[in-house]
């Protein structure tokens, strides 16, 4: 039941631009109604093992005193001997009522433990002791990727059939191509949300398998698709990955990523709650909520996720693009791009399809050497730069 609710409640405006509300609560009466009925069957089973037991205690009780009474008249046993066996039945009951009810929560404790061994069992991420690597901060990230093979899972297609190429340090890098060809699988795999099935990936000429994941993921800078907000204040979002920084950081980033206004007109400032998964503020303001988060914590490898600023309004746009080519610099950033305005300014372009990279090079080079390029360039009226 709280699967469908959280379904449901977590794409609201979804449900009811699309007119699918009473659908919804169809499915959601559907599994409460599910829920009540195990509750009640096992309410059932309890109840029938108390009273089961409970009926057996009074079976004995009476079967006690019409032996006991028989065997009092016959003479064979006196009344006191009657009386310390029924008081003997009675000493029994609270201790088996007990025994009974334990084994019902015995029952129920065992189902949640075997949840709980289930939860136990799903991989978890490798940890190994932090190794003597560059400090975030230090310089900017070198990226490369040898023959890399991924697939999610055994009976799924790969994703990635044997990528490689090389990202030297500043400057940015722009990944393009159809949908579904791996372009954001990619990010997955440097973050190290997912190992690669085969091949390797180097950072800093490090295999990513030997470095300590807090202190890999504390020198990249990741912005995702779809910009979360988490619930809070403001400030918590801009500082969930770098706690320590001081306002005089948290004020620079503002700048950049033009949200100062947005600060100005809050009514707490940075200290504004900005609601459940930040419905407080628009598409853009999140976006560029992720954006200063990233810039916060000076990141050796900013990754731009498929067009993290498609919501922004031209101005703030070009503002934003301005401060990442900026930023590139000094940083090594990947971005996952599709619009003109990224791709021309992009140093080098990885045309990546079916899950391997098919070019590497400039617009201008791969708009004259790559078909796909070019068809995906005249699509995208990225051929009028020319």
């Amino acid at each position: 039941m709280g699967a469908a609710l959280e379904r449901m409640l977590g794409a609201l405006r979804t449900v009811k631009a699309s007119g699918a509300e009473h659908r919804e609560e169809a499915v959601i009466h559907r599994a409460a109604e599910r829920a009540w009925r195990a509750s009640v069957r096992a309410a059932k089973w309890l109840a029938i093992a108390g009273h089961t037991a409970e009926f057996a205690l009074q079976v004995a009780f009476f079967t006690v005193l019409a032996v006991g009474r028989a065997r009092v008249a016959s003479g064979a046993i006196d009344v006191g001997t009657l009386i310390a066996f029924l008081m003997y039945v009675f000493y029994l009951v609270l201790p088996l009522q007990q025994l009974i009810s334990a084994v019902g929560q015995y029952q129920v404790g065992a189902a949640a433990v075997a949840r709980i061994q289930e939860a136990e069992r799903l991989p978890a991420e490798p940890s190994r002791p932090a190794a003597a690597l560059p400090v975030p901060g230090a310089a900017p990230a070198e990226l490369e990727f040898r023959e890399v093979h991924f697939r999610y899972v055994p009976d799924l297609p790969p994703v990635h059939r044997g990528v490689s190429f090389a990202v030297p340090p500043r400057g940015m890098t722009a990944f393009v191509g159809p949908s579904g060809a791996g372009k954001t699988t990619l990010f997955s795999l440097i973050e190290r949300f997912y190992d690669p099935t085969g091949g390797s990936i180097l950072l800093d000429g490090r295999d990513l398998s030997e470095w300590d994941i807090p202190q890999l993921r504390s020198a990249i800078g990741y912005v995702e698709q779809d910009a979360p907000v988490l619930s809070g204040s403001l400030r918590d979002n801009l500082v969930l990955g770098a706690p320590e920084a001081t306002d005089h950081e948290i004020r620079r980033v503002l700048s950049v990523a033009r949200l100062d206004d947005l600060v100005a007109r809050l009514p707490r400032g940075l200290d504004t709650l900005v609601g459940h998964r930040g419905t407080k503020l628009s598409g853009g303001e999140r976006q560029r909520v992720a954006v200063a988060r990233a810039l916060l914590r000076r990141p050796r490898l900013l990754l731009l996720l498929d067009e993290a600023t498609s919501q922004l309004d031209a101005v703030n746009e070009a503002a934003l693009r301005d401060t990442v080519a900026e930023v590139a610099r000094t940083t090594t950033v990947l971005v996952v791009a599709h619009r003109l305005s990224t791709v021309t300014l992009a140093d080098r372009i990885v045309v990546v399809n079916a899950g391997r990279v098919q070019a590497v090079g400039t617009h201008t080079e791969l708009v004259a050497a790559d078909p796909l390029y070019a068809e995906l360039a005249a699509t995208q009226f990225l051929a009028a730069t020319l």
